[in-house]
């Protein structure tokens, strides 16, 4: 486990370069070219953290416990202070425990996001994901709408050892999930993920849709532990928090999957929605393998956003 925590650990780290030069180079430049700590080296930093897409709410709060840092600590030099600003942002973005809950009980956990943001995909690996922490899980191919969302998830099913309850192409997705909903107690299921159809543009059916599916998992399954987790593709920025905020308008969002952070140099914008929606990203992808989908540990994020070695025994 440590192997594959260090794997993904480098892998993010190179993931996050571009971000890291966006972001980052910018934040060295202040501490190193401020000979004081005054309103220009702090308007300087807001600056860089606001165009780097960690936001306006999340960065006023990082800045705001700097400042009185700064005077608690009678911190002078600029360079003095990077380490409280690394550890700010850590905070702004950490993961409550109970934030992992469904993957111990009986669960439906949902799964919405617009297409193309990596939402079949991220079905697949999480299944294969919770298949390997030896529970037993059963897919909801609840994505009638887009003809090769069934059999995306039925490769992606193939290759975890799952099985998956589907439904025709344009069938009512709502029926699909009472059918698994009823196979899911049937085998005494452990998680029924459930894979959603994505149309924001058309909000008001979407929420109906979403409605429906709520009232047919709490009439037929009232005891499972609900899950409702929202996709979003690291590579559009401020457009993912937007999805996010629209989307918690049509569910109760539960957490965040953060996907496609390789390559970007916006994923500064996984501070901005944690601290902003107050959801917790809980997953992040970082590349296509099953390996690539790893839980969200803020410290470790930050430390490969900032180069920070990661330390022998971890």
């Amino acid at each position: 486990m440590a192997e594959e925590k260090k794997g993904f650990f480098s892998r993010l780290r190179e993931g996050l370069t571009k971000t890291r030069n966006n972001i980052v180079h910018g934040i060295d430049s202040v501490f190193n070219g401020f000979s004081a700590i005054d309103e220009d080296f702090y308007e300087e930093l807001e600056e860089i953290l606001i165009m780097g897409d960690i936001g306006v709410d999340a960065t006023d709060a990082i800045l705001e416990k700097l400042r009185e840092q700064v005077k608690e600590n009678h911190i002078k030099e600029p360079v003095a202070c990077k380490e409280y600003l690394i550890q700010n942002i850590k905070e702004q973005m950490r993961v409550e425990e109970t934030a992992y809950e469904f993957e111990s009980r009986q669960s439906v956990v949902l799964v919405i996001g617009v297409n193309g943001v990596g939402k079949t995909t991220t079905v697949g690996k999480l299944a294969g994901k919770l298949k390997s922490q030896g529970r037993k899980v059963l897919i909801a191919a609840a994505d009638t709408f887009r003809a090769a969302a069934g059999e995306q998830l039925g490769e992606w099913a193939n290759r975890a050892g799952v099985d998956v309850i589907g439904g025709t192409e344009g069938a009512d997705p709502a029926s699909v999930i009472y059918d698994a909903v009823s196979a899911a107690k049937a085998r005494n299921v452990d998680v029924l993920l459930c894979d959603t159809a994505g149309r924001l543009h058309n909000k008001k059916n979407l929420m109906e849709e979403l409605k429906k599916i709520d009232r047919i998992i709490t009439r037929e399954f009232p005891d499972a532990h609900r899950e409702n987790l929202v996709v979003l593709d690291g590579t559009t920025g401020q457009n993912a928090l937007q999805q996010a905020k629209e989307f918690s308008e049509v569910a109760d969002l539960t957490g965040i999957i953060l996907t496609k952070l390789d390559g970007t140099a916006k994923g500064g914008i996984a501070v901005a929605i944690q601290s902003q929606l107050q959801i917790p990203v809980k997953y992040i992808g970082v590349g296509e393998t099953i390996e690539d989908l790893q839980k969200f540990d803020a410290d470790q994020f930050v430390d490969a956003l900032f180069d920070v070695k990661m330390s022998e025994e971890e």
